[in-house]
């Protein structure tokens, strides 16, 4: 297994100054953010760390030798949209750029796309398979085509109101999972799996890993908190960042040696990404580097890890 980092967290950052942090954190890969330019709507939405617009083949050669030179890997190319959106200019608009994404990671040599399935959220989980079985079957026909893997995370992205009530994510839970794979039967569809979406849903986050080795490309690594006395308050029908908070890993509920034994155990040979999302060590590009350096050292230390 490589240990990298999404790389959405170094928003004010450029692609080579990306790939320098992870070289000088000894990172060996880097998830790399890949949003079209413009207005993030929410945090770690917008970052654009390579711009698939401007993808000539001068700047694939200094993108493919620059990743050598300082020998990190791009794990992914990352874009999380919602596809399936009801707004349907949205959704046109996610759609293209996510097409340039998949053509970008074949024209890199990365092969691997990570994002989500999206979902439109005033509509019912069934109407919305529904969608899935128009929206998706092209997409990962295209994938197939370049040989590209389509690895989508499994984040309810359900946490506040203007989410609700559905999130604008179907692909969360093992018994949706196995529908959709189901109705697109393909080696170029699978999962990019991050355990603390599990958490804050009161599943288990071990299990799944089981069942669905063959399906799993790429792994998160991003810690949660469940507050209980939050939650005894709100109940599981509130948002849910009344009750929860994403941690650095080994700072929330998570046991990380249980999640890395595992992957040891279904021989995952790919990446654990570490995502930061933690609220407080974000207050300076110092705090967050030095994120970035207790995330490796937790993971590194545990003693199934097999880097």
């Amino acid at each position: 297994m490589k240990l990298g980092f999404v790389s959405a967290i170094l928003a004010d950052c450029t692609f080579e100054e990306t790939i320098d942090i992870a070289h000088s954190l000894n990172y060996q890969a880097v998830e790399l953010a890949c949003w079209p330019s413009g207005k993030a709507e929410r945090r770690y939405a917008g970052v654009c760390h390579l711009n698939t617009d401007q993808l000539s083949d001068s700047r694939i050669s200094h993108v493919k030798e620059y990743c050598r030179r300082k020998n990190v890997a791009i794990s992914a190319l990352a874009f999380y949209p919602n596809v399936m959106d009801g707004n349907l200019s949205k959704r046109e608009s996610s759609l293209a750029h996510l097409k340039k994404v998949i053509s970008a990671s074949a024209k890199l040599g990365v092969h691997m796309v990570t994002t989500f399935i999206g979902r439109d959220q005033t509509k019912t989980i069934e109407e919305n398979i529904e969608l899935f079985k128009e929206i998706w079957p092209p997409i990962i026909q295209y994938a197939e085509a370049l040989d590209v893997k389509i690895a989508i995370e499994n984040c309810p992205m359900l946490f506040c109101a203007d989410e609700w009530p559905g999130g604008q994510n179907l692909m969360t839970t093992p018994d949706i999972w196995r529908k959709l794979f189901a109705l697109i039967p393909s080696s170029h569809f699978g999962l990019n799996y991050d355990p603390s979406h599990f958490v804050w849903q009161m599943m288990d986050y071990i299990k799944p890993i089981y069942e669905f080795r063959d399906k799993i490309f790429q792994v998160h690594c991003k810690d949660l908190r469940l507050h209980r006395d939050r939650l005894d308050q709100v109940g599981i029908m509130a948002y849910p960042l009344q009750y929860m908070s994403p941690k650095l890993p080994g700072l929330g509920d998570i046991n990380w040696a249980n999640y890395i034994s595992a992957l040891t155990d279904i021989q995952y040979k790919g990446c654990v990404c570490i995502e930061i999302e933690d609220k407080a060590f974000e207050g300076s590009p110092e705090e967050i580097l030095n994120a970035l350096r207790i995330s490796k050292n937790h993971i590194e230390q545990l003693p199934a890890w097999a880097g």
